[in-house]
């Protein structure tokens, strides 16, 4: 089986969009891989966070991946702090990896913006952390979404760098799963712009927490426009707002894009947000009942993450002891 790895950042409660593009995609995956996921905390302080919210965050992330399926039976699931050989492969990577490599790197301008001279150095070389996650358990697939293609292209960069300066084939090529429709759900304010959990506006996202109500008033105020559905997808060109929300009906559904139109063609929006609010209340209801569930026994979440903090740090611990050894530092015996 390959091994698969992949984490999210603990930044508040997960979007429609964390969901539809990565989180639900992660349990068909542990039926026929080997998956470790991780909680990414590592990650979340090297942009500005709040430290009395950050323990807590992390607990509420876990507890909606658990109630999506990610359950600690069936998957390694852990917090990504509480397995120490991230860091100490991270800072082996932040010295093979090349200043022209994280130079290239789009995210961190994206990131960091026009004031990069005050941005953190964690920012920076966060691409090496990401390499160390996954190198770190010799995975061998990691399921990205485009805009995360050029962190695993270097990462590819740094193990092949490692193997030729260490001169021993150690760490594997690491593969792409880019995921299917809906990989990239849009805000429902802006239907070029990605949902984000860091949008001002929560009017531009769903949040796996919000109630019936509250989707239903969201998907109410979505931006759209005044033509009615086509019945081809190609005629929703240069209809952002519009092709997001049959993507989303889509994907809640199981349904391709095309699937949708054809159901729905001639329809205003008026109608066709209806079926969609309905769609989304009764999928994302019992997901909300169970992470409420869960999040109401916190002591039961932290014992679920400590197991999969113990059956991961087994599988890594080896190989960075003998990544370490290849460098050439002393064993601690």
């Amino acid at each position: 089986m390959q091994r698969v790895f992949s984490g999210i950042q603990p930044s508040g409660i997960p979007t429609l969009g964390n969901y539809l593009g990565a989180i639900r995609n992660w349990v068909p995956m542990m039926r026929d891989h080997e998956c470790i996921y991780c909680v990414v905390d590592l990650h979340a302080i090297t942009q500005p966070f709040d430290p009395k919210a950050l323990a807590s965050q992390t607990r509420e992330m876990a507890a909606a991946l658990m109630a999506c399926g990610v359950t600690p039976d069936r998957c390694v699931l852990f917090v990504q702090s509480h397995v120490h050989a991230h860091a100490r492969l991270a800072w082996i990577f932040n010295c093979v990896a090349r200043l022209g490599w994280l130079n290239r790197m789009t995210q961190f301008k994206d990131k960091a913006g026009k004031d990069r001279e005050n941005a953190g150095a964690g920012l920076y070389v966060y691409p090496n952390l990401m390499a160390a996650d996954i190198l770190a358990y010799h995975a061998t697939r990691v399921p990205v979404g485009e805009d995360q293609k050029q962190h695993l292209e270097l990462a590819n960069d740094i193990a092949q760098k490692f193997n030729h300066d260490f001169g021993e084939t150690f760490f594997p090529p690491i593969e792409p799963i880019i995921q299917g429709v809906a990989a990239r759900v849009m805000s429902l304010r802006d239907g070029t712009r990605k949902m984000s959990k860091s949008d001002p506006s929560d009017q531009s996202r769903i949040n796996l927490t919000d109630d019936a109500d509250t989707i239903a008033l969201k998907i109410r105020r979505a931006k759209t426009d005044a033509e009615p559905l086509p019945a081809e997808l190609a005629a929703l060109e240069g209809r952002p707002e519009a092709r997001n929300l049959v993507g989303i009906l889509a994907a809640i559904t199981g349904q391709e894009p095309q699937q949708v139109l054809r159901a729905h063609e001639g329809q205003g929006f008026g109608t066709f947000k209806g079926v969609l609010t309905d769609a989304l209340v009764a999928h994302l209801g019992p997901i909300q009942a169970e992470m409420q569930r869960l999040l109401d026994d916190p002591a039961a979440v932290d014992a679920g993450l400590r197991r999969g903090a113990e059956k991961a740090a087994a599988i890594a611990e080896p190989i960075v002891a003998r990544a370490e050894a290849l460098v050439g530092f002393l064993p601690r015996g």
